[in-house]
């Protein structure tokens, strides 16, 4: 996969790729990145990017020109473009999978008010949002995706390790211990040492159950569960309703 990244502060950017996995990835070839600061692209001489909004407003907008301009350098039209944007769909393990499938991706971080409408006409293929909230910076929405991306990426992380994981069938994950055995007086649950193997994936989607239930019970919803799931979910729903 080749991902470029356009913005203003290409130092927040680059360790990203420079830094574990993320950086195996790039070594081995699955992973090839470029990082532009569109800034480059502005021809004034205090090299402007941003400008008051028409209509009036509280802060700046990112100036069309500079953007326009390395979005075409950057051969933009033949790449999937995403801007990170509080107003975007939501961005979800669903749509992570989706855009790992994809060979060329280029992100913009948007910063201060957003940038042009303009510029998301033209060049942007989808608005995403990490959440409902508002952050200042896209370089960390952008990583955020990024990294949820490149290690869905065959070749990055084992098919079993992803499959275990949190959203990868609608549950949460369940909890992880390691050695020490005891420590601060709390001692890893007996299931775990039995080296019995069904016993602990029971323990092991229990647990899932019961984190999902408690958390993120709204995915429940949408979940399809064997009858072994349903009953220890209905078990648990009915521990919660006497507590």
């Amino acid at each position: 996969m080749n991902i470029t990244i356009l913005t203003l502060f290409p130092e927040m950017v680059e360790g990203f790729f420079t830094n574990s996995i993320m950086a195996r990835s790039v070594a081995s070839g699955l992973v090839m990145y470029k990082i532009t600061n569109f800034r480059d692209y502005a021809e004034d001489r205090h090299h402007t990017c941003d400008d008051a909004p028409y209509g009036g407003g509280a802060g700046m907008v990112l100036k069309p020109e500079p953007l326009f301009k390395a979005l075409e350098a950057a051969d933009a039209k033949n790449k999937h473009v995403v801007l990170p944007s509080p107003s975007g769909r939501r961005f979800t393990q669903e749509v992570a999978e989706r855009l790992s499938k994809e060979k060329e991706l280029l992100f913009i971080c948007g910063h201060y008010e957003g940038i042009d409408q303009r510029v998301i006409d033209t060049y942007v293929d989808e608005e995403l949002s990490v959440g409902d909230y508002v952050i200042s910076s896209g370089e960390v929405a952008v990583l955020v995706m990024v990294d949820a991306i490149y290690r869905l990426i065959d070749g990055v992380i084992s098919e079993e390790s992803l499959k275990e994981e949190s959203f990868s069938d609608g549950l949460l994950e369940y909890p992880h211990y390691t050695r020490p055995e005891t420590y601060c007086g709390k001692k890893v649950p007996d299931v775990l040492l039995s080296g019995h193997h069904a016993n602990i994936a029971r323990w092991r989607q229990k647990m899932r159950l019961r984190k999902t239930l408690l958390n993120r019970p709204e995915l429940l919803e949408n979940v399809v569960l064997d009858a072994f799931s349903r009953k220890i979910l209905d078990e648990l729903r009915t521990e919660r309703e006497g507590d």
